[in-house]
């Protein structure tokens, strides 16, 4: 993903990046009005470019909480248990009323105000600047750290492999066409396989770095030094000031 190292939350650390993340998404669990996820969401946007993301490269990759956020205001809509308020739309045995609509709305806002803040903050933070500093500033294991760098490396992949079983299986002439039933079940297989080798890749990962002794417990020297500045200190504080200021909204 494009982004500005530049920018002014671009440049935190890692550490606190993640902390202030948790802290304004977790806060949004506690409440299902509708108001403070629309808030949140106002802030997550606004505050794009500092951390040196486009919002072109953004809507890119967040499109998939669009889709969840909207799957799940139809489902509260076609099986909400309780229909009280006023009724606003009745199609046969189906009705919508404003508490359904206010349910709806206020968990597809919650779902997207909680996952952009981590789709914003991943996208500024270098892997190997985290897996430094989860080891340096957190005192987190070794295996958690390399392993979570490995994660963050071999994820971009996932994606042009799954390009490529289909190529290949274009290839040999298995298509679905417009068959939706053929092309689920071509999805289906080609996700296995997809799952399959991502499976050995991880393994073949797990002994490499194991035999180059990442697993080894003694103490390391480290290449690049993360500090805990006060501006980060900073950056958690202010997390912690919007998820209050976006509750007393509710």
């Amino acid at each position: 993903m494009k982004r500005t190292p530049h920018a002014v939350l671009a440049r935190r650390n890692p550490v606190a990046k993640v902390a202030a993340a948790l802290v304004f998404t977790v806060a949004l669990v506690t409440t299902l009005d509708p108001v403070p996820p629309a808030a949140a969401i106002a802030i997550e946007l606004a505050l794009v470019p500092l951390f040196g993301v486009r919002y072109r490269t953004l809507a890119r990759r967040a499109w998939p909480l669009l889709i969840s956020a909207a799957g799940i205001a139809l489902t509260m809509v076609l099986f909400a248990a309780e229909r009280t308020g006023d009724t606003v739309v009745q199609a046969g045995p189906i009705e919508v009323t404003t508490s359904v609509l206010n349910g709806a709305l206020g968990l597809a806002l919650r779902v997207i105000a909680i996952a952009l803040p981590g789709v914003l903050v991943f996208a500024s933070i270098d892997p190997t600047d985290l897996a430094d500093a989860l080891v340096q500033n957190v005192r987190a294991p070794y295996r958690f750290a390399i392993g979570a760098l490995a994660a963050f490396r071999l994820v971009p992949l996932l994606g042009q492999e799954w390009q490529m079983l289909r190529l290949a299986r274009r290839a040999r002439g298995v298509d679905a066409g417009r068959n939706p039933v053929a092309a689920a079940r071509l999805f289906v297989s080609t996700a296995f396989g997809l799952l399959v080798g991502a499976i050995r890749r991880g393994t073949r990962l797990a002994v490499a770095m194991d035999a180059r002794g990442f697993d080894r417990g003694g103490p390391r020297s480290q290449a690049r030094t993360q500090r805990f500045r006060a501006a980060d200190a900073a950056l958690v504080f202010g997390a912690v000031v919007l998820a209050a200021a976006v509750l007393s909204l509710a």
